[in-house]
């Protein structure tokens, strides 16, 4: 059965208007009259979904379409459009699994359904699946060549993922946008999007106002901007994040969680709100909520490096090494920037060498992330201490010495070069390279104190270790070790008192900073009245 000409002219009516709730409640009414009614179903259907998508609308409609929408199919059980909204309305409510096994039944009823093939496409783009996103979004364009904008523009994006590593499709993603401008005015979807986008302008007052209140520290007043901009269209998600952003701001993390929580009750697939329910569980400190939703994002979309890497780094703090290395490494092999995934590979040599305890594996890391970005002095230092842990002196004074040909005057690499020098017992080649790294770096306290350590232990010249262990010291006051080293000077030169006040100090310091083994200094204090 179908419409009868006169409710459909009421229900459009209404539409047009704007009364979408008076327009359902003619539809509920005809059902009433005639429940078998498909195509009265179908228009429901149809009307929910619209509410639902209205961000002047504060309740969620998308089951009741797609329970309308079911209905009747029962009377048109080979209809590929219905199998296309039923697809449709699950994409909007995030269940994507769905979404694409409708779809695929509505191109298998209709294999030339073109904005079947541009759902399917975008559904699998949000899935980071962009291989079958691709195939679709061609299929889309094939089968509606001019009336596919959208589907040009989702090319476009395709092809700009993987632009940065291939030229040709870098000219792709630019043909394709052409294209999409060229095909706008035939496609009324994308014309939708466009107009639903300009609509979205009579907010900037509002999201400039708001910024400004943040950047003048007026938080309080902000928070009241978003509130009475989500009272007048609730449906407008970017305001629950912004809103979410200023409670963080202001400490209160509750409140901030349930904004973003409200982001992605209406938008299952939001992925900023993700993030920043993430970064609001982190600041808590409740880091298993962090784990469980940063889980969830990556069943959302599983290929994006930043994600990957984030829930590594809370693995670590948590003490989940083994969790933390898989991470790590899927972010380096999903990551195409350099800079990035160089980093990252750091990171992971630290975890190997610091908890994992193979240093194999780390200097494996440290040497990946140095073919990706073989000027990173950081990379050197990093190398130097894991082959230096390795016990492999030769291969540490190497990379140190590569080091000072991109940066001759590191005073880092120099003050390296001086410990593995006193190492390998050279010790006139150590003070060359500690002075070096005082000459390059007047406050260096770690120069002073080795070579201080040098001229009291190896060379017996007790005053002008003194003079370094002082000069140490007046770099950082709060360097337990340089103290110490003080202490055990001054001991020497018979000053007992003064030799227990630095020990003390020491101690102090060391309660924080834990650079000596405690009971090594009580020893000393103790030997000084024996």
């Amino acid at each position: 059965m179908t419409l009868t000409k006169q409710l459909e002219k009421k229900i459009n009516k209404e539409y047009k208007t704007g009364n979408v709730k008076n327009a359902i409640e003619l539809c509920q009414i005809g059902l009433q009259d005639d429940p078998t009614n498909a195509d009265l179903h179908v228009r429901l259907g149809d009307l929910y979904l619209a509410w639902h998508l209205d961000i002047y609308n504060s309740c969620q409609y998308i089951d009741e379409a797609i329970t309308e929408y079911q209905r009747a199919l029962e009377s048109y059980i080979d209809s590929a459009e219905i199998y296309f909204k039923i697809g449709q309305a699950h994409f909007f409510k995030g269940d994507l699994d769905k979404a694409i096994n409708y779809l695929d039944m509505a191109v298998s009823k209709n294999e030339k359904l073109a904005k079947a093939y541009y759902l399917l496409a975008e559904t699998y783009a949000k899935r980071a699946r962009f291989l079958e996103a691709s195939f679709n979004a061609k299929k889309a364009i094939k089968y509606a060549p001019l009336r596919n904008s959208c589907a040009h523009f989702l090319l476009s994006n395709l092809y700009n993922l993987s632009s940065a590593r291939n030229f040709k499709n870098f000219a792709l993603s630019k043909f394709e946008y052409v294209l999409s401008i060229l095909t706008l005015p035939f496609d009324t979807v994308a014309l939708a999007n466009v107009w639903r986008s300009i609509s979205y302008w009579k907010f900037l007052p509002t999201l400039v106002k708001g910024f400004y209140l943040v950047q003048t520290n007026r938080q309080n007043e902000a928070a009241e901007t978003y509130i009475e901009a989500i009272e007048k269209a609730p449906g407008f998600i970017p305001l629950y994040c912004l809103l979410g952003d200023v409670y963080r701001s202001l400490g209160q993390f509750d409140d901030a969680i349930t904004e973003y929580k409200m982001a992605i009750w209406l938008d299952s697939l939001n992925i900023s709100a993700y993030k920043h329910l993430c970064s609001a569980y982190e600041e808590q400190g409740d880091y298993d909520s962090a784990v469980d939703v940063y889980l969830k994002l990556i069943q959302i979309m599983p290929n994006m490096p930043d994600v990957h890497s984030n829930l590594a780094n809370i693995l670590y703090v948590k003490g989940d090494i083994q969790g933390a290395i898989s991470h790590f490494q899927t972010a380096v092999t999903l990551n195409p920037r350099k800079q990035w995934t160089s980093i990252i590979n750091q990171t992971l040599g630290f975890v190997y060498q610091e908890n994992k305890q193979d240093l194999d594996a780390a200097i494996s890391s440290y040497q990946s992330a140095y073919l990706l970005t073989p000027k990173d002095i950081d990379i050197y230092v990093n190398l130097g201490s894991a082959f230096y842990d390795k016990e492999d002196i030769d291969n540490a004074l190497t990379v140190y010495r590569n080091a000072l040909d991109l940066d001759p005057k590191n005073a880092q690499i120099h003050c390296n070069l001086g410990f593995l020098y006193w190492g390998k017992g050279d010790i006139d080649e150590a003070l060359k390279e500690y002075q070096l790294a005082i000459e390059y770096k007047p406050d260096y306290d770690i120069a002073y104190n080795n070579m201080g350590v040098i001229y009291l232990d190896d060379l017996g010249r007790v005053k002008p270790a003194i003079d370094l262990f002082k000069k140490s010291v007046e770099c950082n006051p709060n360097y337990a070790l340089a103290h110490f080293n003080l202490a055990r000077a001054i001991a020497i030169t018979g000053d007992k008192i003064e030799a227990a006040k630095l020990y003390q100090i020491a101690q102090d310091i060391n309660k924080v900073t834990n650079e000596i083994d405690p009971q090594e200094i009580l020893d000393k204090i103790n030997a000084l009245f024996s």
